[in-house]
């Protein structure tokens, strides 16, 4: 039986080799689309996985009401580990606290490298399951001792034996290497720590830390827990959320709530909105995952219309077939044998389409996603997957083809009739729906972000570069360096500050000022800059002035944003006191909002003030008249000239403001491809139903060219009908792709707006395409000649 199945399919497929070509082409794209979507998929849902214990660990997370509205921050204050050690000593296995992952200078054997890493808790390497090359885990006990990933341990030492080599940091601590770790997966929240340094020396040097550990009031830490093997999270997480309000001073405790937000669910549920957790990643993975289903539904789509078409071909063999005794059930399973056999050959072409295409993949999607060719389950799912999609694309083909009565079949009086057509117009029509969704879908993702590119960001980035000051060299020479560098001309201007203008990296809440209501707590961005800053980066002073070298004053002066004068509710500020950083500073500029966060959300309240200890960078405006790499060139000979230890390392700010669209970015172009293979599948499966349909009607074409019809008649009698089926689509795609992408837009404070014309282009672009598809086939039926056809009559 399986023999004689394996003949019919091998002879229908050789028979009819354009449709079976149509067939196995729009089932290989689709399942290459869905193969894509899972691994992508699959790689999201494995985040942080890597990590043995991933759901016992969690972070310390808190919720903070500020002027009415509750915020979520990671960052908290130094003080409150000893509290939970103390507090709750049988809930935690281990409690972990953590720098910022930064970049520093690592020196050891003549050789300088920049790598990042984190000072971090001696029960890190422990808690995140590091796999050790060499060396022991408990190494961070020691305050000397330092970890290193492989990738540092190549960079500095090559093929030498690291452990106990000495490494110096920033030109400053000297560490022994203890052990080497394996570097971490990219899929891992911590992919970007090179080197572990112990957090014993971090809490025990000020030069390093520069902050209280004692202040409630300083969030400016991460902190890490392992939750006991007995513990329950919720019940862990309620019993710490007012640890601070118990332990801190007054000032700490207004408004304030600890949870625990646990490991595997901060990459795709670390959305917060008004201190409740609103998804996030997750939401894509949803996305994406429906677009494989769809784009995949599609090419079944294609396989059942193509199959029912043919149908009056194949009625004389079902209907010598049931002559002979064949059971309905027979011929099923026959038609459902076919359908799987086309799924496993287009599972073959899929694969290797996926293999080619995965590293173009990967670019597009910032991954790093491999095939696991040798894991069971990886075949196992391929297998059931193709099962499934055989399955679905044969259900309908098989049930309706094994319908057929004999006798009609064989006496060759067997028409489809018009209803039989119905659902195949049907199909057709949800084809082109999910493809017109898809488009739109884009449009608007790629509106949105142009929309945002185009939003003013209140300073000039263009020339404007940022140095990172992983050492002090630099600000300790900072005077000496901005002078050479204006002779030689390679700049017009320099400041230092202790955020880059594409971001904030300190925050206050110890601001007050006259009318501030007591009863609220304000948060405000907290930059600390050198006078020259405003001319640097260009901003735009609204009222009053810009610092200026020649005050003496201005040591205790403030600039603010134009959102801080709103949400003080001061109507003239200029003169206004505001007390912070223990003493009195005095208003004595507005600027105008400068984009320095999420260009899709307002402007943050800003303090600008001068001095403070250090600055991590220096902010450099070039000289137009000279070129970029010109300038560059001369800036980094002078800045190795200051400071020999360290690589040269910059970024253009208008390079990493770009990089602020990165995920929306990436998501439009993923659904591009997704959308431009959707319209491919849909419009393949249009040729195939028009060359079927051609083939159909070909005495009627040569009887109505014998009566006078004009190419232009014939085209129209076959295109006629699937440009209202394509038209049809439209209409019903339209109103599900405005819902929908309406309510993406209300993620965005900034969004653009669902314009008229992007349902015009879409739908006049599909009904093109469309036409251009069915037109091959209509223009070469109707230039046939029609002798030929009628001449068996």
């Amino acid at each position: 039986m399986l023999k004689s199945y394996f003949k019919s399919t091998l002879r229908t497929i050789t028979k009819s080799k354009l449709h079976s070509l149509i067939n196995i082409t729009g089932l290989s794209v689709g399942m290459a689309v869905a193969l894509l979507i899972t691994l992508w998929i699959w790689d999201e849902l494995s985040f942080d996985t890597y990590h043995e214990k991933y759901d016992r660990i969690a972070q310390v997370i808190e919720n903070s009401t500020h002027n009415n509205e509750v915020h979520t921050s990671k960052v908290i204050p130094w003080p409150l580990e000893a509290a939970l050690r103390k507090d709750y000593p049988n809930d935690f296995k281990y409690i972990v606290m953590s720098s910022f992952t930064d970049q520093h200078v690592l020196s050891a054997s003549g050789k300088n490298v920049l790598f990042s890493g984190n000072f971090i808790g001696e029960d890190a390497p422990e808690m995140l399951s590091l796999k050790m090359e060499k060396g022991q885990r408990n190494a961070l006990q020691d305050a000397s001792s330092i970890l290193i990933s492989s990738s540092v341990a190549k960079a500095l030492f090559g093929d030498t034996e690291p452990v106990n080599q000495l490494i110096q940091m920033d030109n400053k601590a000297i560490f022994k290497v203890a052990g080497v770790y394996k570097d971490l997966p990219v899929n891992t929240t911590f992919h970007k720590v090179a080197f572990m340094a112990p957090w014993k020396f971090f809490a025990g040097n000020k030069d390093w830390i520069g902050r209280d550990p004692n202040d409630w009031n300083d969030n400016s830490l991460f902190l890490y827990v392992q939750l006991s093997d007995n513990a329950d999270r919720q019940k862990v997480s309620e019993k710490i959320k007012n640890t601070k309000q118990q332990n801190g001073p007054p000032d700490a405790k207004q408004q304030s709530a600890l949870f625990l937000h646990p490991m595997d669910q901060w990459h795709l549920y670390s959305k917060f909105e008004n201190g409740v957790n609103v998804g996030g990643g997750i939401e894509y993975v949803w996305l994406f995952g429906i677009i494989g289903v769809f784009v995949l539904l599609l090419a079944c789509i294609n396989f059942m219309n193509l199959s029912t078409a043919r149908s009056e071909k194949r009625a004389k063999e079902v209907g010598v077939r049931k002559a002979i005794g064949s059971l309905r059930s027979q011929l099923v399973t026959l038609f459902f044998f076919e359908s799987v056999c086309m799924a496993f050959t287009a599972l073959v072409f899929a694969l290797f389409v996926v293999f080619i295409s995965l590293p173009a993949f990967n670019v597009l999607a910032s991954k790093k996603i491999i095939i696991p060719w040798d894991n069971p389950v990886l075949w196992v799912w391929v297998i059931g997957f193709t099962l499934v999609t055989g399955g679905l694309s044969g259900i309908y083909p098989a049930l309706y083809l094994s319908s057929f009565k004999p006798v009609k079949a064989l006496k060759g009086t067997f028409k489809a009739g018009k209803l039989a057509t119905t659902p195949r117009k049907v199909l057709v029509t949800v084809q082109f729906a999910i493809s017109v969704l898809l488009i739109i879908c884009t449009i608007v993702v790629f509106k949105q972000i142009q929309f945002a590119k185009d939003r003013s960001v209140g300073y000039s980035r263009n020339g404007l570069i940022n140095i990172e000051a992983s050492t002090g060299d630099l600000h300790s020479h900072f005077e000496a360096l901005k002078d050479e560098l204006l002779q030689n001309g390679a700049i017009v201007s320099m400041a230092e500050s202790s955020s880059p203008t594409y971001g904030i990296n300190n925050n206050r809440d110890d601001v007050e000022w006259k009318e501030k209501d007591p009863s609220q707590k304000y948060t405000f961005g907290s930059i600390r800059t050198t006078a020259e800053y405003g001319k640097t980066i260009g901003w735009k002073v609204v009222q009053g002035r810009d610092f200026n070298l020649q005050m003496p004053t201005d040591s205790d002066a403030v600039i603010i944003n134009e959102a801080a004068l709103k949400y003080m509710n001061l109507e003239d500020p200029i003169g206004h006191i505001l007390q912070f950083r223990k003493r009195s500073n005095t208003i004595i500029g507005v600027v105008k909002d400068m984009v320095m966060s999420s260009p899709y959300e307002p402007a943050k309240p800003t303090l600008y003030y001068l001095g403070g200890h250090g600055f991590d960078n220096v902010i450099i405006r070039i000289n137009p008249a000279t070129s970029a790499h010109e300038s560059m060139a001369k800036i980094e000979k002078v800045c190795k000239a200051y400071s020999p230890a360290v690589p040269f390392s910059f970024s253009f700010v208008d390079q990493e403001y770009q990089k602020k669209f990165s995920t929306e970015e990436r998501i439009g172009n993923l659904a591009t491809v997704f959308a431009i293979l959707a319209i491919f599948i849909s419009c393949i499966g249009l040729f195939g139903m028009t060359s079927f349909m051609a083939e159909q009607r070909v005495k009627e074409i040569g009887v109505r060219k014998v009566l006078g019809a004009s190419v232009l008649d014939v085209w129209a009698l076959l295109s006629k009908e699937f440009v209202v089926l394509v038209c049809l689509s439209f209409l019903i795609a339209m109103p599900g792709a405005y819902y929908f992408m309406d309510t993406w837009l209300q993620h965005y404070t900034y969004k653009t707006e669902l314009a008229w014309w992007i349902f015009a282009a879409t739908g006049i672009g599909t009904l093109l395409i469309s036409l251009i598809t069915v037109s091959f086939q209509s223009i070469k039926a109707a230039l046939a000649n029609p002798v030929k056809s009628l001449r068996t009559e």
